[in-house]
């Protein structure tokens, strides 16, 4: 399997299927559960929110999984049981589409999502799991008129994996609009601080949540080996983390100056 640029595996072929079932047959391999982890975070965040009904804005949501988390009432091993199903395996696309739309519970908030795969945007939105997709890359492009228009109506961005490819150019285009409350899970690879400072002139303030979570194992010892290596470049000491085989995320919150305090609970994962 190939590497991207950052020394990770690279699982694009998963992200441009007509449905998630290559998606969770492969990530279930490797223990993909961060947004999992990332759930009751969100679920806190939106009903924080002062809008009465607060959209949510997934960046890089691929087939809409943190959504479909919320809306389905599921954790990650209920969908890769589901996706994983020889029965479920077998349906025919127009027949899956609808057995997803059946799990969706009314109710609770909008989700959106930003992702620059047709194929997983039009599946998250004919499933039912997303009310509106942007396809769009905004590392390289200003919204359009129609893409701004919903980013305006954006109160909370969220997202599991994304930044690194995604940066504060993304980011800032998206907050400028509605200014929206952002909650990112970010490698420890990569750094927030770009992002946070960029915000930071927008009228943000950043705060870290405490501790790390568990976003997958590696594929392989080669991509710990080169992971192991980015993060001694940057100055993070892999000890009883990634050492032991797992790649680790933190989390982020960034929200526009002078609300009040939002408590949040430290992970409870052990490093």
């Amino acid at each position: 399997m190939p590497f991207d640029s950052t020394g990770k595996i690279s699982f694009d072929h998963i992200y441009t299927a007509p449905d998630p079932r290559p998606f969770f047959g492969t990530l279930k391999r490797v223990g993909y559960h961060i947004p999992q982890l990332a759930k009751p975070y969100f679920a806190k965040l939106i009903a924080a929110h002062p809008a009465e009904r607060p959209t949510v804005l997934d960046v890089g949501c691929s087939y809409g999984v943190n959504a479909a988390l919320q809306r389905c009432e599921a954790t990650m091993d209920d969908l890769y049981a589901h996706y994983t199903d020889p029965a479920v395996r077998a349906l025919d696309h127009a027949a899956l589409v609808e057995a997803d739309r059946r799990r969706v519970r009314p109710g609770g908030p909008k989700f959106y999502g930003l992702d620059s795969s047709a194929p997983a945007l039009e599946y998250a939105l004919s499933a039912g799991f997303l009310d509106e997709a942007i396809h769009a890359d905004l590392e390289r492009d200003d919204p359009d008129s129609t893409q701004q228009k919903l980013l305006d109506d954006v109160d909370l961005v969220v997202s599991t994996g994304c930044v690194g490819y995604v940066t504060e150019k993304t980011l800032s285009r998206v907050a400028r609009g509605a200014r929206p409350w952002m909650a990112h899970f970010v490698l420890r690879m990569f750094s927030y601080e770009p992002i946070a400072g960029s915000l930071a002139e927008l009228g943000y303030e950043t705060t870290a949540v405490g501790g790390v979570f568990r976003q997958r194992q590696f594929a392989s010892a080669e991509e710990q080996a080169q992971i192991l290596d980015t993060l001694g470049a940057a100055g993070v000491d892999p000890t009883g983390l990634e050492a032991d085989g797992w790649l680790y995320a933190q989390l982020y919150v960034s929200r526009p100056a002078g609300l009040p305090e939002l408590e949040l609970p430290d992970s409870d994962e052990e490093g």
